[in-house]
């Protein structure tokens, strides 16, 4: 048997775990994301421990963005212009590489979460897709004939502009754009919006959830109209609001308005838009998926 280490780092936590080539999780901790000087020490002392106990083959990062993913870079392996404070220019894959020595794979955590998906989960023998996840921030992975989509960056597809709600003068939450998706319906969007602690904590039959839904709708829209996904993954801790996934799909229909002449989508639009097969896993799924692809490097 393989193992593998595992990060996923988010903006409220960093999961890390050991797992195998089976796509099982052995063992996991999960951190606060506070700062690096803070998070980064503990996450070395678990894997600093695990291998010791269990030789890893390799370790998988997969990191909130934007990152430098191009290994020809001077800083190649940092976090770049995230509004996450302190996080900005830090090299996450130097830091894991000082504390443990073995091949490294890293990548967006959503695309990450897409490769574990396709790996071993919702996305299975399907070679062109993308992996949405809507929590603390909005974030898109794809993959297009079996490669995950890489260019002048990685996605950044949460921050695309989107029209807004008839009458919505909300003040966006992205320090970065007035009209994206991730200021308007992200999490922390939602909870400015509304006035709440948590955003999963508005009945089924807010309104909330229907001006959340029309934003990822449109957005899938978008999305389904420029890359031409076989299926739509939908994740992320909002989606734990299970009502809203019909609300999505119904919202998605509604903006392409019978454009797209598939069967799928006009008649089964549940078997598009899907939830991740281990919901709340996607991410360290991800991470083993990178760590696989590091050690056959």
């Amino acid at each position: 048997m393989t193992y593998f280490g595992a990060i996923e780092t988010g903006g409220t936590r960093c999961s890390c775990a050991i797992g195998d080539d089976a796509g099982n999780i052995i063992k996991k901790e999960v951190f606060p994301t506070i700062k690096p000087e803070m998070t980064m020490p503990q996450i070395f002392k678990f894997f600093i421990h695990e291998h010791a106990k269990t030789k890893l083959d390799a370790i998988g990062i997969a990191c909130f963005g934007p990152l430098d993913l191009h290994k020809e870079s001077p800083t190649y392996g940092s976090i770049t212009t995230t509004p996450k404070p302190s996080w900005s220019h830090f090299n996450i894959v130097q830091a894991i590489k000082t504390a443990v020595s073995v091949p490294i794979g890293f990548d967006t955590d959503v695309n990450g979460a897409a490769l574990g998906e396709q790996r071993w989960g919702a996305a299975a023998g399907i070679d062109t897709f993308i992996y949405i996840t809507v929590g603390t921030g909005i974030g898109v992975g794809g993959i297009i004939y079996n490669h995950l989509m890489h260019g002048l960056i990685h996605l950044e597809m949460g921050h695309i502009s989107i029209p807004r709600y008839r009458g919505d003068n909300f003040e966006s939450v992205c320090p970065f754009h007035e009209n994206c998706l991730e200021g308007l319906a992200s999490g922390p969007a939602i909870e400015k919006r509304w006035n709440v602690k948590a955003a999963t904590d508005l009945p089924d039959d807010h309104e909330a959830w229907d001006l959340e839904a029309y934003y990822l709708g449109t957005a899938i829209a978008n999305w389904s109209l420029t890359i031409s996904p076989k299926k739509v993954i939908l994740g992320g801790g909002l989606l734990n609001k299970k009502s809203l996934m019909d609300k999505v799909r119904k919202e998605c229909q509604k903006s392409l308005n019978g454009y797209l002449k598939h069967k799928i989508i006009l008649g089964n639009i549940d078997e598009y838009i899907v939830f991740p097969k281990r919901m709340g896993e996607s991410g360290l799924l991800g991470a083993l998926a990178l760590a696989e692809r590091a050690r056959e490097v």
